[in-house]
C-alpha cells in the first residue's frame, strides 16, 4: 500500500473543545481534495498522561489516513470508548462524550464524514 503525502503547505481546520474539565484543540490537515490527512490533538494539560496518549492517537490516525484507511473505519473503532475524562461538552451537536476519543471521532465524523449536521444550529448558545 502506498502512502499518500500531504503538500508542504496545506489547509487545515482547528476546533476548540471541552469534555468535562478537559480543554483542547483538534487540528486536521487536509489533502488537496479537502479530505483529512493528518490529525493533531493538543490537550491543555501539557505533560500529562492524557496529553501523551492523545499525541500517540493523533500520529496513528494520521498514518492510517495517509495509507488510505477510511475515516469511517477509524472512527467506528474509536467512538464510544469510555474512560476519564468524560461527561458534558460545550458542543450542542455532541452534548455528552464517553471519553476524549469519543468526542474527537464524533466531531471528525460530523465534519468530514457522511454524518449530516446543521452546524449553525449546533453552535448557537
Amino acid at each position: 500500500m502506498e502512502c499518500r503525502r500531504l503538500p508542504d503547505e496545506r489547509p487545515s481546520v482547528t476546533h476548540k473543545f471541552r469534555v468535562y474539565d478537559q480543554e483542547g484543540y483538534i487540528t486536521v490537515g487536509l489533502f488537496e481534495d479537502g479530505t483529512p490527512g493528518e490529525l493533531f490533538i493538543h490537550i491543555a494539560k501539557e505533560g500529562s498522561t492524557v496529553s501523551g496518549l492523545m499525541d500517540a492517537i493523533a500520529v496513528l490516525t494520521s498514518i492510517a489516513l495517509q495509507y488510505g484507511v477510511p475515516l469511517a473505519d477509524i472512527s467506528r473503532k474509536m467512538r464510544h470508548t469510555h474512560f476519564e475524562p468524560y461527561g458534558p461538552t460545550e458542543n450542542k451537536a455532541i452534548p455528552k462524550a464517553s471519553s476524549l476519543l469519543d468526542y474527537i471521532y464524533h466531531w471528525m465524523d460530523f465534519k468530514f464524514g457522511e454524518v449530516e449536521i446543521d452546524w449553525k444550529q449546533a453552535t448557537k448558545k
